[in-house]
């Protein structure tokens, strides 16, 4: 009954239910004292731009959307140009009140295998250096520090730093 399918998210109707997805992140993240994301941060348009570029998933359970993360094959503002040895995990999204316990653990696994299954060695993600209870949750899942980028630039221009975290995955 919980189990956590996916599916890979298209254009146009999906692109409503991701922003009601990260407004609602973004509305828990300031209710539990987070600073990281802001309701109306992400419009229809990035959605539509990640979808073309990348990968983005719905994780669903009993029939419902209970989540939704992106998969990027490069992600320079962040890491700098890199070799073609990563997937990048953004935008790790849990519907809080469907979700069934462990969906984020979940859809990061989902994420890494898709990486893998693309012959690619390192999942890679980023989150604010001023939000250690992710950056714990991301280590207790078994990601690396390996640095931070102080100057990442957000969407009004101005920087940012985040810390940068990485996991080996198992050859396929």
């Amino acid at each position: 009954m919980n189990e956590i399918t996916f599916r890979l998210a298209s254009g146009g109707d999906d692109l409503p239910g991701l922003v009601v997805l990260y407004d609602a992140a973004a509305r828990w993240m300031q209710a539990n004292g987070i600073d990281q994301w802001q309701p109306g941060g992400k419009d229809e348009e990035h959605f539509r731009l990640r979808v073309k570029e990348g990968e983005v998933w719905f994780a669903e359970a009993g029939g419902r959307t209970v989540g939704a993360f992106e998969l990027w094959w490069r992600d320079e503002p962040a890491w700098g140009p890199q070799p073609p040895e990563a997937g990048y995990v953004h935008r790790l999204m849990v519907d809080r009140d469907r979700a069934p316990a462990g969906t984020g653990r979940t859809m990061l696994a989902h994420a890494e295998r898709r990486i893998a299954g693309a012959g690619r060695v390192w999942s890679r993600l980023d989150c604010l250096s001023a939000n250690p209870r992710l950056r714990t949750y991301y280590e207790d899942a078994g990601y690396t520090v390996v640095g931070e980028q102080p100057f990442k630039e957000g969407t009004d221009g101005s920087p940012y730093a985040v810390t940068l975290l990485e996991k080996r995955l198992p050859a396929r």
